[in-house]
């Protein structure tokens, strides 16, 4: 990821397409939200999201080309 792409990590967390929760830790949160024009072609960013005492906190973020199994919390 470059700099650059911190505006795009943001915005998949305020307004994501999907919402997963991780298969291993039901208190990790999956954001998801696909960007047809990046430097890597269409793909998703996926960011990872810790969620503790009712507050979250990003753990990392990456491109994916497909979202990863899991319990969909929320869909566009």
């Amino acid at each position: 990821m470059k700099p650059g792409d911190l505006k795009r990590i943001k915005e998949t967390v305020l307004v994501p397409d999907v919402i997963k929760q991780s298969q291993q830790d039901s208190k990790v949160w999956v954001y998801y939200k696909f960007y047809k024009n990046t430097l890597v072609g269409q793909k998703f960013i996926a960011t990872i999201v810790k969620i503790l005492n009712h507050h979250g906190f990003i753990i990392t973020a990456y491109f994916t080309d497909k979202t990863k199994e899991g319990k969909t919390i929320w869909q566009r």
